[in-house]
């Protein structure tokens, strides 16, 4: 166990929940640091239901390209927590050393002075302390749950604020209502400060825009001030300063060009239309964002049948399950195979409604256990549900022994086989492939 690890451990043991979402505790501690929060230069705060990871992926990428040093923050890591906080430095960013690492969460933990704090709320305020010990241009930083009550809302004034699509996801913190959710997420938006607001649903859109108008925020609207389509194989991106022809994103499925659309709009909101194109294209082409539509093609690969495909997808609610799910359809019209899923979800996860979205595509589903997650569901419950469906489904055993046992038989055509549902069973399918992150 890295030292790192234990200090994690003693730390999630400082407030009884897991999830409170009030700033009181984040406040009083960064006020005690001298405030880091406001040392960490230009600060592009980002939240949303889905797509907030790999917006901020598409603006790492284009932002290094552009020769800007850039911190991100992240959350949930697939593997090792030290994913969640990215340094920036000449040539591109790297996750915080296990050095660095132990060195700020001591720290924290000294002036935390044992006060009750949430283990998200200290290791947040860690992750703020190393980014202000270290000049960088533009700090990333991703919402971890809702917005307005979320440990990352301490922003007075960040150079811009981004929602990504919103929908259904949380509801136990967040509200019963798309609205309800919509409303919370707003909560970044700052008077006079841009909100990039990303194509939503009406109803959604309209929340958003009422929050925005309400605040005082300088809004832009995805499908309104700007749009993004395909055509021959280019996308096509349009704004009040014109259009721009660039190529395809690195990352799979048709809902990237909308989360591509949205962080071209952020750079030129944020440092106008004089951005340079060559560092949006390259941003595009370079982009990595592990678990969102990933070919695998190492260890846990090599056990799968002959010829076959192996993709990950950490997508862990239905909006998220309905873009996996168009993606494999795309797939589907290039080359035809039968479709395995192996999926695991956790509990509170709408399981009728996420098995639906694969009704007609998935052939076989096979159900897993999420490695060492008490909250998840258990792959007997998942099957079971699956079944009074109607859709075939049967419980499987680890990974590796699924890969084994698809592989015994017989293909007329090898399949594809996409394992889904959830991070934490990603960060197990990565570990086992040994495709870690970087």
């Amino acid at each position: 166990m890295r030292l790192s690890d234990a200090y994690i451990k003693r730390l999630a043991t400082l407030h009884p929940m897991l999830i409170d979402l009030t700033l009181g505790r984040v406040e009083r501690l960064l006020e005690k640091l001298g405030h880091p929060e406001q040392r960490m230069g230009q600060v592009i705060h980002v939240a949303g239901t889905n797509g907030k990871g790999s917006t901020i992926a598409f603006l790492r990428a284009m932002l290094e390209a552009d020769g800007k040093r850039v911190h991100v923050y992240t959350s949930p890591h697939l593997v090792h927590f030290h994913e969640r906080i990215r340094l920036g430095a000449p040539g591109g960013g790297k996750f915080v050393s296990e050095d660095a690492l132990v060195a700020a969460f001591d720290h924290v933990e000294q002036v935390n002075a044992g006060e009750p704090i949430t283990l998200f709320e200290i290791t947040t305020v860690a992750a703020f302390h190393l980014f202000a010990s270290i000049p960088a241009d533009v700090t990333l930083v991703e919402v971890g749950l809702g917005g307005t009550g979320d440990a990352t809302n301490v922003f007075k004034r960040p150079c811009a604020t981004v929602v990504t699509p919103v929908s259904m996801d949380h509801r136990e913190f967040l509200g019963d209502t798309v609205e309800k959710i919509a409303t919370q997420k707003a909560g970044i938006f700052r008077k006079g400060v841009s909100a990039i607001i990303a194509p939503q649903s009406a109803a959604t859109s309209a929340v958003l825009q009422k929050e925005g108008e309400r605040i005082g925020a300088t809004l832009m609207v995805g499908g309104q001030d700007f749009a993004i389509h395909e055509e021959h194989g280019r996308l096509v991106y349009q704004d009040e300063h014109g259009l721009m022809e660039l190529p395809l994103p690195r990352l799979k499925g048709r809902q990237q060009h909308t989360t591509a659309a949205t962080a071209i709009a952020t750079v030129r909101t944020v440092f106008g239309p004089q951005f340079p194109a060559a560092a949006i294209e390259k941003g595009l082409t370079s982009v990595e964002w592990p678990a969102r539509m990933q070919r695998l093609t190492g260890k846990l690969a090599a056990l799968a049948p002959v010829e076959s495909e192996l993709w990950l997808d950490g997508g862990h609610n239905v909006d998220g399950a309905r873009a996996v799910a168009a993606a494999i359809g795309d797939l589907e019209e290039r080359h035809a195979r039968p479709l395995i899923l192996v999926l695991g979800l956790m509990a509170r996860k709408d399981a009728p409604a996420f098995l639906e979205t694969f009704r007609g595509l998935a052939q076989e589903i096979y159900c897993v256990d999420l490695p060492g997650e008490p909250l998840g569901r258990s792959a007997t419950d998942l099957a079971g549900i699956a079944r009074g469906r109607g859709m075939p489904a049967a419980c499987a055993g680890d990974l590796n022994d699924t890969m084994v046992f698809l592989a015994s038989r017989t293909w007329p055509v090898a399949p594809r086989i996409l394992i889904a549902g959830s991070l934490y069973l990603a960060g197990e399918v990565l570990s086992l492939d040994g495709a870690l992150p970087r």
